[in-house]
C-alpha cells in the first residue's frame, strides 16, 4: 500500500475494555486522565497513524505483518502501546492498548 493510501480503522469493544481497566471513568485527584479524556485527545492521532502507517510500524511478532503497534509519547499520558490487526476486509481493528501514565 503506498503512503497516499488511508485504511480504515475500527476500534474494538476489547481496546475499550482495556482503556477503562486502565483509566477510570472520572478524572483522577491530580488531574489524572479519564477514559474519555484519552479518547477525546489521544485516539484521533493514534487512529491517524494506524490508518495512514500501518505497514511501516513495528510488528507485535517478527514476521507476522497483518499484526503491529504503535508506540509512542502522549499528549495527557507519558507512553503508550496500541495494538493493531488488519482483518481480512482490509480493515484495521485496533484489538488492545497499554498505558504508562
Amino acid at each position: 500500500m503506498s503512503g497516499a493510501e488511508r485504511r480504515r480503522v475500527r476500534v474494538t469493544a476489547g481496546f475499550f475494555d482495556q482503556l477503562d481497566s486502565q483509566l477510570g471513568a472520572d478524572r483522577g485527584p491530580h488531574g489524572e486522565p479519564s477514559a474519555t479524556d484519552f479518547v477525546a485527545l489521544e485516539l484521533p492521532a493514534i487512529i491517524d497513524r494506524f490508518a495512514e502507517g500501518f505497514d511501516d510500524l513495528p510488528e507485535i511478532e517478527p514476521g507476522v505483518g497483518s499484526a503491529r503497534m504503535l508506540i509512542a509519547a502522549g499528549v495527557l499520558v507519558g507512553a503508550v502501546v496500541v495494538y493493531g490487526l488488519l482483518a481480512d476486509d482490509d480493515v484495521i481493528d485496533l484489538i488492545g492498548v497499554s498505558i504508562d501514565p
